[in-house]
């Protein structure tokens, strides 16, 4: 099988092109048009699900009954609306260049090729196939995890459309994602004249950044990092608020519940502050479990069908996938392009993995 590469290159370009902010929900509407043309010019039956913030969140459904294929993508990037001016789509020796290409547009485009292959050639399985394409995942995925876990539980087979990692390898496990906000509340005074009235929510802030830190456990595949500080309001005032944010990633849920607790149990250490700690985990880990394993040994088996190889790693980023393993359904991550420079000026993809990897997901559906 040889897919289009003139019409997916094309189709790509007109996608990365269309700039597409997680937080401008006109602009991700415009790249969700796009989707819902070449879908609907496939056959598909595609709902639009309105979203009065985030984007709206697109289905396209090819085929009825139950067992089907659902295939999750998302049309939102990180890259600021101009983005284009200074990093422009082009391609240059084995690489294609531009804002989102790696990180997803380049999975939109797999899924659509892989699917008109499949109908070119009268290959389409009798089961449902179901493609999602949301809108707000490099912000959470607050308004879609219901819909992405609703879908997940009707299928047999979810397939996640995010780039896999540099070398080509699937993702069979990602960590577990989550973020606390801490608040410290002090006292202000004059720094010169009453230096001593003053409680320093900084200085208490010190305390707990050490004690937030030491909570990492490499041996667990635990991190936390205390990636923002915000306090003060002059350096002759004794600050009287502070706030930190931390991102926390976890291997197993268990660590989870120790970070969750651990963080809750946090106390001030100077007298006349007080603290509050909000947030927690935001995506479940996807454990490299059984299931996981037999998934990928089955994917395998179809790959080496025609010849292909199949990679197998992980990384401490999250995806939807990971609101996907916890319901027990099998799922494969990694799936779209590859590259490197994800979320940077950098960001390009492998030219021909935009071509290898839609015969690799025209292939998973056909004979799954």
């Amino acid at each position: 099988m040889k897919p289009n590469n003139n019409k997916a290159m094309d189709l790509l370009r007109k996608l990365v092109e269309t700039e597409s902010p997680s937080h401008v929900k006109a602009t991700v509407d415009n790249v969700g048009r796009i989707v819902m043309d070449e879908c609907l010019s496939l056959g598909a039956e595609v709902e639009t699900m309105g979203q009065s913030l985030a984007g709206n969140h697109l289905i396209a459904r090819w085929g009825q009954g139950t067992d089907g294929i659902l295939l999750l993508h998302h049309m939102d990037t990180v890259f600021p609306t101009g983005t284009l001016k200074n990093m422009p789509f082009y391609q240059k020796d084995d690489k294609t260049f531009g804002p989102g290409v790696l990180d997803m547009k380049g999975g939109i485009v797999i899924t659509l090729s892989a699917i008109r292959q499949l109908q070119e050639e009268k290959r389409m399985p009798a089961r449902p196939v179901t493609a999602l394409f949301t809108s707000d995942e490099e912000v959470g995925s607050d308004s879609s995890r219901a819909l992405i876990e609703k879908l997940a539980r009707e299928s047999a087979l979810v397939l996640v459309l995010e780039s896999g990692l540099v070398d080509g390898a699937l993702k069979v496990w990602r960590k577990g994602v989550g973020e606390f906000l801490v608040k410290i509340q002090g006292r202000a005074s004059h720094a010169g004249g009453a230096h001593e009235e003053g409680r320093n929510a900084i200085q208490e802030m010190a305390h707990q950044v050490l004690a937030i830190q030491n909570m990492t456990d490499y041996s667990k595949g635990t991190t936390l990092n205390v990636g923002t500080i915000k306090g003060g309001t002059a350096s002759n005032v004794v600050p009287a608020e502070c706030q930190a944010e931390v991102d926390y990633r976890v291997l197993v849920t268990e660590e989870a519940e120790r970070i969750n607790a651990e963080m809750n149990s946090l106390r001030p250490v100077t007298p006349g502050t007080s603290i509050s700690v909000t947030g927690g985990l935001n995506r479940p880990p996807m454990p490299h479990d059984d299931l996981m394993k037999k998934t990928f040994e089955k994917a395998s088996l179809i790959a080496s069908g025609f010849g292909m190889t199949l990679k197998a790693g992980g990384t401490g980023g999250g995806s939807d996938a990971n609101y996907v393993a916890p319901l027990g359904i099998p799922v494969l991550d990694g799936l779209g392009t590859f590259g490197e420079g994800y979320h940077s000026e950098r960001e390009y993809i492998f030219t021909d993995s935009l071509f290898s990897r839609t015969v690799l997901v025209a292939e998973l559906i056909s004979r799954w």
